[in-house]
């Protein structure tokens, strides 16, 4: 039984054997990138995608009839091929799940380039196990300032009053560290994701009450964003002290003891 905020180091693929199946509403998730970052182990390609492979079939296991997979990534190099090379050219068909779209994260910030346009953006893909039967709340997701309330076609409003779709392009701020820069939701963690973009998915693709899964949970920022929406949240994370960041973080917002396994 899993409780309604829940933190357990573990590995992905140990933690979702434990789930049932058809167990989560929806999954929201960003795995290592395989560029040899500090808090991952950098694999040969084939082994990467194979073992991104594994624990895919794994969430589609456990992810209900009409739930949802949203996965993020960004680029690698692959010699003889390309310097930035998106990651979801190279995975899409390795998942069972139906794709629906590929939803571009604009950040703004980012690292310098001499050589090529300076890199600004990263890629999420939205995933469904059942393409005609999935959530989507749009009216939960409108952009309330983009609106043109007298534009008439035929007579008739031309424009959703609550406002306007907010696209495939979401230009959001990253969060930034640094002295007298540094984003307030930072913590230490070199991979952050912005609540601004986990709500937008949760916001559209599951209900309240419903479980939200991040089996690669970091510093937390699924599992913050599920409890400020009314969502329960399961986590798995293999490094303790990002365990210990996360779990911090959410006393911090929930104001109670959040439950870890350690």
């Amino acid at each position: 039984m899993v409780a309604e905020y829940e933190i357990r180091c573990s590995d992905l693929l140990h933690g979702l054997a434990t789930l049932k199946n058809e167990a989560v509403d929806l999954t929201v998730t960003s795995p290592p990138y395989n560029i040899g970052k500090e808090y991952e182990s950098q694999l040969p390609l084939d082994e990467y995608l194979n073992w991104c492979e594994t624990w895919m079939r794994e969430i589609y296991r456990v992810t209900k009839p009409n739930g949802a997979f949203w996965l993020n990534l960004g680029y690698l190099e692959i010699s003889g091929k390309g310097r930035a090379v998106p990651i979801p050219y190279l995975l899409w068909d390795k998942s069972p799940f139906y794709l629906i779209q590929e939803v571009v994260w604009h950040y703004g910030a980012g690292v310098a380039s001499k050589k090529a346009f300076s890199p600004r953006n990263e890629k999420w893909l939205w995933f469904v196990k059942n393409p005609q039967a999935y959530t989507f709340n749009l009216d939960q997701v409108r952009d309330p300032e983009v609106k043109y309330p007298n534009q008439k076609k035929n007579g008739k409003l031309k424009c959703n009053p609550l406002g306007k779709n907010p696209g495939d392009v979401w230009i959001i701020p990253k969060v930034t560290s640094g002295t007298n820069r540094a984003s307030k939701e930072r913590m230490d963690h070199p991979a952050q994701f912005p609540v601004a973009v986990i709500e937008r998915i949760i916001l559209a693709c599951s209900n309240e009450n419903e479980l939200i899964l991040d089996p690669f949970l970091g510093s937390g920022s699924t599992m913050v964003t599920a409890y400020l929406n009314g969502r329960r949240c399961l986590g798995f994370e293999v490094r303790e002290d990002y365990v210990k960041m996360a779990q911090t973080r959410m006393e911090l917002v929930a104001n109670a003891p959040i439950q870890t396994c350690l």
